[in-house]
Protein backbone atom coordinates (compact mmCIF):
# COMPACT_ATOMS: atom_id res chain seq x y z
CA UNK A 1 0.00 0.00 0.00
CA UNK A 2 2.73 2.47 0.55
CA UNK A 3 4.61 1.71 -2.65
CA UNK A 4 1.22 2.14 -4.84
CA UNK A 5 0.72 5.73 -2.63
CA UNK A 6 4.46 6.71 -3.08
CA UNK A 7 4.59 6.23 -6.92
CA UNK A 8 1.40 7.42 -7.53
CA UNK A 9 2.01 10.45 -5.88
CA UNK A 10 5.24 10.99 -8.26
CA UNK A 11 3.46 10.01 -11.29
CA UNK A 12 0.54 12.03 -10.33
CA UNK A 13 2.38 15.03 -9.81
CA UNK A 14 3.98 14.54 -13.13
CA UNK A 15 0.28 14.42 -14.93
CA UNK A 16 1.06 10.55 -15.20
CA UNK A 17 -1.57 7.95 -13.93
CA UNK A 18 -0.52 4.67 -12.77
CA UNK A 19 -1.71 1.17 -13.91
CA UNK A 20 -0.98 -1.33 -11.91
CA UNK A 21 0.36 -4.60 -13.05
CA UNK A 22 -0.16 -7.50 -10.75
CA UNK A 23 1.40 -10.69 -12.97
CA UNK A 24 4.62 -10.76 -11.06
CA UNK A 25 2.59 -11.96 -8.31
CA UNK A 26 0.39 -14.31 -10.48
CA UNK A 27 -2.90 -12.14 -9.84
CA UNK A 28 -3.65 -12.88 -5.58
CA UNK A 29 -6.54 -11.48 -4.95
CA UNK A 30 -5.97 -9.85 -1.37
CA UNK A 31 -3.12 -7.48 -3.08
CA UNK A 32 -4.18 -6.75 -6.30
CA UNK A 33 -7.13 -5.02 -4.02
CA UNK A 34 -4.50 -3.41 -2.18
CA UNK A 35 -3.84 -1.77 -5.34
CA UNK A 36 -6.61 -0.56 -6.19
CA UNK A 37 -7.52 0.60 -3.18
CA UNK A 38 -4.12 2.55 -2.87
CA UNK A 39 -4.67 4.57 -5.98
CA UNK A 40 -3.88 2.60 -9.55
CA UNK A 41 -5.99 3.63 -11.90
CA UNK A 42 -6.57 0.41 -13.31
CA UNK A 43 -5.05 -2.64 -12.89
CA UNK A 44 -3.55 -5.01 -15.77
CA UNK A 45 -2.27 -8.82 -16.55
CA UNK A 46 -0.42 -10.50 -19.42
CA UNK A 47 -3.22 -13.54 -18.25
CA UNK A 48 -6.91 -13.53 -18.91
CA UNK A 49 -7.23 -15.89 -16.16
CA UNK A 50 -5.85 -13.58 -13.61
CA UNK A 51 -8.30 -10.60 -15.05
CA UNK A 52 -11.31 -13.17 -14.54
CA UNK A 53 -10.63 -13.66 -10.65
CA UNK A 54 -9.93 -10.39 -10.20
CA UNK A 55 -13.57 -9.33 -11.57
CA UNK A 56 -15.24 -12.50 -9.79
CA UNK A 57 -12.85 -11.12 -6.13
CA UNK A 58 -15.21 -8.00 -6.97
CA UNK A 59 -12.33 -5.46 -8.10
CA UNK A 60 -13.93 -2.68 -9.92
CA UNK A 61 -11.62 -1.06 -11.52
CA UNK A 62 -11.01 -1.30 -15.49
CA UNK A 63 -9.01 -4.07 -16.42
CA UNK A 64 -5.95 -4.04 -18.67
CA UNK A 65 -4.73 -6.96 -20.63
CA UNK A 66 -0.64 -6.42 -21.32
CA UNK A 67 -0.10 -9.10 -23.99
CA UNK A 68 -1.50 -9.20 -27.54
CA UNK A 69 -4.37 -10.88 -27.04
CA UNK A 70 -4.32 -14.43 -29.36
CA UNK A 71 -7.53 -15.11 -31.38
CA UNK A 72 -8.72 -17.86 -29.69
CA UNK A 73 -9.11 -15.51 -26.63
CA UNK A 74 -11.02 -13.17 -28.23
CA UNK A 75 -14.31 -13.95 -26.98
CA UNK A 76 -13.28 -13.76 -23.34
CA UNK A 77 -10.98 -10.97 -23.92
CA UNK A 78 -14.43 -9.02 -24.31
CA UNK A 79 -16.28 -10.43 -21.61
CA UNK A 80 -13.51 -9.45 -19.21
CA UNK A 81 -11.37 -7.21 -19.99
CA UNK A 82 -11.98 -3.36 -20.38
CA UNK A 83 -9.18 -2.35 -23.05
CA UNK A 84 -6.16 -4.58 -24.36
CA UNK A 85 -2.73 -3.45 -25.97
CA UNK A 86 -2.63 -4.66 -29.47
CA UNK A 87 -0.48 -4.86 -32.62
CA UNK A 88 -1.96 -7.14 -35.35
CA UNK A 89 -4.87 -5.35 -37.78
CA UNK A 90 -6.62 -9.28 -37.68
CA UNK A 91 -6.88 -9.72 -34.21
CA UNK A 92 -8.51 -6.00 -33.69
CA UNK A 93 -11.07 -6.70 -36.34
CA UNK A 94 -12.17 -9.55 -34.85
CA UNK A 95 -12.05 -8.37 -31.44
CA UNK A 96 -14.66 -5.86 -33.02
CA UNK A 97 -16.80 -8.48 -34.38
CA UNK A 98 -17.07 -10.22 -31.05
CA UNK A 99 -18.09 -6.85 -29.11
CA UNK A 100 -20.41 -6.26 -31.66
CA UNK A 101 -21.48 -9.88 -30.95
CA UNK A 102 -21.78 -8.93 -27.04
CA UNK A 103 -23.24 -5.43 -27.33
CA UNK A 104 -20.09 -4.20 -25.72
CA UNK A 105 -17.06 -1.40 -26.38
CA UNK A 106 -14.04 -2.51 -26.24
CA UNK A 107 -11.18 -0.15 -25.75
CA UNK A 108 -7.70 -0.84 -27.79
CA UNK A 109 -3.97 0.58 -27.44
CA UNK A 110 -2.16 0.53 -30.30
CA UNK A 111 1.50 -0.79 -29.44
CA UNK A 112 4.09 1.21 -30.98
CA UNK A 113 7.77 -0.82 -31.49
CA UNK A 114 10.63 1.75 -30.60
CA UNK A 115 13.24 -0.19 -30.94
CA UNK A 116 12.81 -2.93 -28.02
CA UNK A 117 11.66 -5.47 -30.76
CA UNK A 118 8.80 -6.94 -28.88
CA UNK A 119 5.71 -6.13 -29.54
CA UNK A 120 4.35 -3.17 -31.62
CA UNK A 121 4.00 -1.80 -34.84
CA UNK A 122 7.53 -0.87 -35.97
CA UNK A 123 6.84 1.50 -38.96
CA UNK A 124 5.32 4.66 -38.39
CA UNK A 125 3.43 4.96 -41.30
CA UNK A 126 1.83 1.99 -40.95
CA UNK A 127 0.94 2.75 -37.44
CA UNK A 128 -0.64 5.76 -38.16
CA UNK A 129 -2.69 4.22 -41.34
CA UNK A 130 -3.66 1.22 -38.15
CA UNK A 131 -4.77 3.94 -36.17
CA UNK A 132 -7.06 5.44 -38.68
CA UNK A 133 -8.34 2.69 -40.03
CA UNK A 134 -9.66 1.52 -36.16
CA UNK A 135 -11.12 5.21 -36.10
CA UNK A 136 -12.71 5.12 -39.24
CA UNK A 137 -13.62 1.55 -39.46
CA UNK A 138 -14.86 0.24 -36.31
CA UNK A 139 -17.61 0.40 -34.66
CA UNK A 140 -17.41 -1.41 -30.98
CA UNK A 141 -13.72 -1.09 -30.94
CA UNK A 142 -12.73 3.03 -29.69
CA UNK A 143 -8.54 3.60 -30.12
CA UNK A 144 -8.15 4.74 -26.40
CA UNK A 145 -4.72 5.54 -27.32
CA UNK A 146 -1.31 4.44 -28.17
CA UNK A 147 1.95 2.87 -26.24
CA UNK A 148 5.32 1.23 -25.86
CA UNK A 149 7.52 -1.19 -24.47
CA UNK A 150 11.06 -1.07 -23.60
CA UNK A 151 13.11 -2.78 -21.64
CA UNK A 152 11.77 -6.26 -21.69
CA UNK A 153 13.38 -8.09 -24.56
CA UNK A 154 15.92 -5.94 -26.12
CA UNK A 155 17.09 -4.07 -22.75
CA UNK A 156 16.54 -0.77 -24.59
CA UNK A 157 16.28 2.21 -21.91
CA UNK A 158 13.59 4.56 -22.20
CA UNK A 159 14.91 8.01 -22.62
CA UNK A 160 13.45 11.42 -23.34
CA UNK A 161 14.30 10.88 -27.07
CA UNK A 162 12.51 7.30 -27.69
CA UNK A 163 9.59 8.23 -25.95
CA UNK A 164 9.75 11.48 -27.74
CA UNK A 165 9.06 9.83 -31.12
CA UNK A 166 6.17 7.72 -29.20
CA UNK A 167 4.35 11.64 -27.94
CA UNK A 168 5.33 12.60 -32.01
CA UNK A 169 3.19 9.74 -33.09
CA UNK A 170 0.13 10.14 -30.95
CA UNK A 171 0.10 13.99 -32.00
CA UNK A 172 0.28 13.09 -35.85
CA UNK A 173 -2.71 10.57 -35.17
CA UNK A 174 -4.66 12.92 -33.02
CA UNK A 175 -4.07 14.87 -35.62
CA UNK A 176 -5.45 12.62 -38.11
CA UNK A 177 -8.78 11.55 -36.95
CA UNK A 178 -9.46 15.07 -35.00
CA UNK A 179 -9.65 14.37 -31.74
CA UNK A 180 -7.39 14.04 -28.72
CA UNK A 181 -6.04 9.88 -27.25
CA UNK A 182 -6.91 9.33 -23.78
CA UNK A 183 -3.94 7.28 -23.27
CA UNK A 184 -0.51 7.58 -24.27
CA UNK A 185 0.93 4.86 -22.00
CA UNK A 186 5.38 5.42 -22.06
CA UNK A 187 6.38 1.63 -20.56
CA UNK A 188 6.88 0.16 -17.32
CA UNK A 189 8.93 0.76 -14.33
CA UNK A 190 12.17 1.89 -16.35
CA UNK A 191 10.24 4.19 -17.71
CA UNK A 192 9.72 5.52 -13.88
CA UNK A 193 13.35 6.83 -14.18
CA UNK A 194 12.31 9.54 -15.92
CA UNK A 195 9.59 10.87 -13.73
CA UNK A 196 12.24 10.70 -10.87
CA UNK A 197 14.58 12.05 -12.86
CA UNK A 198 11.93 14.89 -14.10
CA UNK A 199 12.23 14.24 -17.87
CA UNK A 200 9.25 12.10 -18.99
CA UNK A 201 7.86 13.55 -21.93
CA UNK A 202 4.82 16.23 -21.12
CA UNK A 203 1.94 14.39 -22.99
CA UNK A 204 3.18 11.01 -21.87
CA UNK A 205 -0.20 10.10 -19.12
CA UNK A 206 0.43 6.66 -18.13
CA UNK A 207 3.11 3.51 -16.61
CA UNK A 208 2.55 0.32 -16.46
CA UNK A 209 4.13 -0.06 -13.18
CA UNK A 210 4.53 -3.58 -11.57
CA UNK A 211 8.26 -4.42 -10.39
CA UNK A 212 8.48 -0.76 -8.80
CA UNK A 213 5.40 -1.39 -6.55
CA UNK A 214 6.15 -5.21 -5.39
CA UNK A 215 9.82 -5.45 -5.40
CA UNK A 216 10.96 -1.87 -5.72
CA UNK A 217 14.67 -3.35 -5.95
CA UNK A 218 15.89 -3.09 -9.96
CA UNK A 219 15.60 1.31 -9.47
CA UNK A 220 18.39 0.48 -6.87
CA UNK A 221 20.46 -2.49 -8.00
CA UNK A 222 20.54 -2.13 -11.47
CA UNK A 223 19.85 1.51 -12.23
CA UNK A 224 21.08 3.05 -9.19
CA UNK A 225 18.63 5.18 -8.06
CA UNK A 226 17.75 6.11 -4.15
CA UNK A 227 14.70 4.96 -3.63
CA UNK A 228 14.28 4.64 0.04
CA UNK A 229 11.04 5.75 -0.02
CA UNK A 230 9.69 2.59 -1.21
CA UNK A 231 10.21 -0.51 0.88
CA UNK A 232 11.57 -4.07 -0.31
CA UNK A 233 10.19 -6.51 1.53
CA UNK A 234 6.46 -6.73 0.26
CA UNK A 235 7.48 -10.28 -0.65
CA UNK A 236 10.05 -12.68 1.54
CA UNK A 237 10.55 -15.96 0.97
CA UNK A 238 10.85 -18.37 3.59
CA UNK A 239 12.45 -22.19 3.09
CA UNK A 240 13.38 -24.68 5.73
CA UNK A 241 16.94 -25.97 6.48
CA UNK A 242 16.62 -29.59 6.36
CA UNK A 243 20.47 -30.77 6.88
CA UNK A 244 23.61 -29.39 7.75
CA UNK A 245 27.26 -30.82 7.30
CA UNK A 246 30.72 -30.02 6.72
CA UNK A 247 31.17 -30.58 3.13
CA UNK A 248 33.77 -29.64 0.55
CA UNK A 249 33.18 -27.27 -1.56
CA UNK A 250 34.82 -28.66 -4.90
CA UNK A 251 33.01 -31.55 -6.27
CA UNK A 252 34.97 -35.02 -6.08
CA UNK A 253 35.12 -37.22 -9.74
CA UNK A 254 34.72 -36.10 -13.41
CA UNK A 255 32.72 -32.90 -13.80
CA UNK A 256 30.13 -33.67 -16.90
CA UNK A 257 26.32 -32.16 -16.93
CA UNK A 258 24.08 -30.93 -13.58
CA UNK A 259 20.13 -31.83 -13.99
CA UNK A 260 19.94 -28.90 -16.54
CA UNK A 261 22.45 -29.87 -18.52
CA UNK A 262 24.94 -27.25 -17.90
CA UNK A 263 28.25 -27.83 -17.12
CA UNK A 264 28.78 -25.44 -13.73
CA UNK A 265 32.28 -23.86 -12.24
CA UNK A 266 32.87 -24.38 -9.01
CA UNK A 267 35.56 -22.94 -6.53
CA UNK A 268 37.59 -24.96 -4.11
CA UNK A 269 37.55 -22.81 -1.03
CA UNK A 270 38.07 -26.21 1.37
CA UNK A 271 35.84 -27.83 3.84
CA UNK A 272 33.05 -25.72 4.84
CA UNK A 273 29.69 -25.60 6.83
CA UNK A 274 26.43 -25.83 4.48
CA UNK A 275 22.56 -25.74 4.60
CA UNK A 276 20.61 -27.51 2.14
CA UNK A 277 16.98 -25.86 1.94
CA UNK A 278 13.54 -27.62 0.79
CA UNK A 279 13.06 -25.25 -2.01
CA UNK A 280 15.10 -25.00 -5.37
CA UNK A 281 14.85 -23.94 -9.18
CA UNK A 282 11.28 -25.11 -9.60
CA UNK A 283 10.17 -22.88 -7.20
CA UNK A 284 12.21 -19.39 -7.73
CA UNK A 285 14.34 -20.35 -10.93
CA UNK A 286 17.36 -18.72 -10.46
CA UNK A 287 19.33 -18.22 -7.27
CA UNK A 288 20.74 -15.10 -8.10
CA UNK A 289 17.20 -13.52 -8.06
CA UNK A 290 17.62 -14.36 -3.79
CA UNK A 291 18.83 -12.46 -1.58
CA UNK A 292 19.40 -13.45 2.13
CA UNK A 293 18.49 -11.59 5.24
CA UNK A 294 21.71 -12.74 6.97
CA UNK A 295 24.07 -11.15 5.15
CA UNK A 296 27.02 -13.47 6.52
CA UNK A 297 25.47 -16.41 4.55
CA UNK A 298 25.65 -17.27 1.22
CA UNK A 299 23.79 -19.08 -1.56
CA UNK A 300 25.69 -21.74 -3.33
CA UNK A 301 23.81 -23.39 -5.74
CA UNK A 302 20.53 -24.91 -6.18
CA UNK A 303 19.10 -27.83 -8.00
CA UNK A 304 15.28 -28.84 -8.90
CA UNK A 305 14.36 -28.93 -5.35
CA UNK A 306 17.08 -27.77 -3.15
CA UNK A 307 18.81 -24.55 -2.27
CA UNK A 308 22.77 -24.85 -1.02
CA UNK A 309 23.64 -22.45 1.28
CA UNK A 310 27.20 -21.48 3.01
CA UNK A 311 26.60 -21.17 6.29
CA UNK A 312 30.03 -20.90 7.61
CA UNK A 313 30.60 -17.25 8.35
CA UNK A 314 26.98 -16.85 9.92
CA UNK A 315 27.00 -15.47 12.91
CA UNK A 316 24.08 -17.18 13.92
CA UNK A 317 23.63 -21.09 14.51
CA UNK A 318 22.23 -22.43 11.96
CA UNK A 319 20.40 -25.81 12.32
CA UNK A 320 17.74 -28.29 10.90
CA UNK A 321 14.46 -27.31 11.28
CA UNK A 322 15.02 -23.68 10.99
CA UNK A 323 13.45 -21.24 8.58
CA UNK A 324 15.69 -18.30 6.48
CA UNK A 325 14.43 -15.52 4.94
CA UNK A 326 15.24 -13.96 1.49
CA UNK A 327 14.14 -11.00 -0.31
CA UNK A 328 12.80 -11.87 -3.81
CA UNK A 329 13.76 -10.41 -6.60
CA UNK A 330 10.78 -10.29 -9.55
CA UNK A 331 11.60 -13.50 -12.03
CA UNK A 332 11.81 -15.40 -8.46
CA UNK A 333 8.52 -13.56 -7.38
CA UNK A 334 7.13 -14.37 -10.79
CA UNK A 335 7.75 -18.35 -9.99
CA UNK A 336 7.12 -18.40 -6.46
CA UNK A 337 3.98 -17.09 -6.41
CA UNK A 338 2.66 -19.06 -9.49
CA UNK A 339 3.38 -22.58 -7.52
CA UNK A 340 1.47 -24.77 -6.10
CA UNK A 341 4.29 -25.93 -3.84
CA UNK A 342 4.68 -22.82 -2.28
CA UNK A 343 2.72 -21.96 0.64
CA UNK A 344 1.00 -18.51 0.91
CA UNK A 345 0.91 -16.57 3.95
CA UNK A 346 -0.73 -12.87 3.73
CA UNK A 347 -0.12 -11.18 6.87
Amino acid sequence: QENVRQIVSRCNVAGVNVTGVVKGFNGIEELAEVMAKAGCYQLASSRIGQIKNLKSYGISQDMMLIRIPMHSEVEELVKFVDISLNSEISTIEKIDEEAGKQGKIHKIVLMIDLGDLREGIFDRNEAIETAEYIEKKMDNVILAGVGTNLGCYGSIRPDEKNLGILVDIAEEIEEKIGRELEIISGGATSSFTLILDGKLPEKINNLRIGEGIINAMDLDLFWGYDIGFLNQDVFIIKAEVIEVKDKPTYPIGEIFIDAFGNIPSYDDNGIRKRALLGIGKQDFAMIDKLIPFNKDIKIVGASSDHLIIDIQDSKEEIKVGDVLSFKILYPALLYSSGSSDVSLNII
